[in-house]
């Protein structure tokens, strides 16, 4: 199988930005290996060719991949290293990342699924924050609204705080 079967193989199955391919390109040509006498395929101009076809577009990849990711409760921060992972450049990557009413949401979206906060069965012991807020971290979020959500009250008032910035920019403390 010829490189470019491979690379037009890898798009038609799977989303990916312009850096993915070239580095599974690159791991099947050290894998499978070429002959001594042949020079090393070209992979950037194969990427680059796919990118002008418009096979690749990294900038939808990473608004698809950043909005999948906020979806599931992560925060910008592990997006943002997601997005880095699969070679998208930094000005894309900001231009990607959710506004800060947005991360909020993403912050209640976590807290709600993994029932952290207000939304554990029983009000958590100080262990057990400790636990749930750096598991919050590990997914991203900012301390202080890790910290906002693990500590909230209620589940009122932790959905309270996540709308509070909803279209009006301010800071929407508790």
């Amino acid at each position: 199988m010829q490189l470019r079967d491979l690379a037009l193989s890898y798009v038609a199955r799977y989303a990916t930005s312009a850096g993915k391919l070239e580095r599974y390109l690159a791991r099947k040509l050290a894998e499978r290996g070429w002959a001594e006498g042949e020079e090393r395929p070209d992979i950037a101009a194969l990427v680059a060719r796919y990118v002008e076809a418009g096979y690749i577009d990294d900038a939808a990849y990473a608004r698809m991949k950043a909005s999948g990711l906020q979806g599931r409760g992560y925060g910008a921060r592990r997006v943002q290293q997601t997005l880095a992972e699969a070679g998208v450049d930094q000005a894309l990557r900001d231009e990607v990342t959710a506004d800060h009413a947005a991360r909020r949401h993403a912050a209640l979206t976590m807290a709600r699924k993994r029932r952290f906060g207000p939304f554990a069965p029983l009000p958590p012991e100080r262990e057990v924050r400790e636990k749930q807020l750096a598991a919050m971290l590990r997914a991203g979020h900012d301390l202080d609204m890790a910290r906002e959500m693990v500590n909230a009250p209620s589940i009122a008032a932790a959905e309270e705080w996540a709308a509070a910035l909803d279209g009006d920019g301010n800071d929407g403390a508790w």
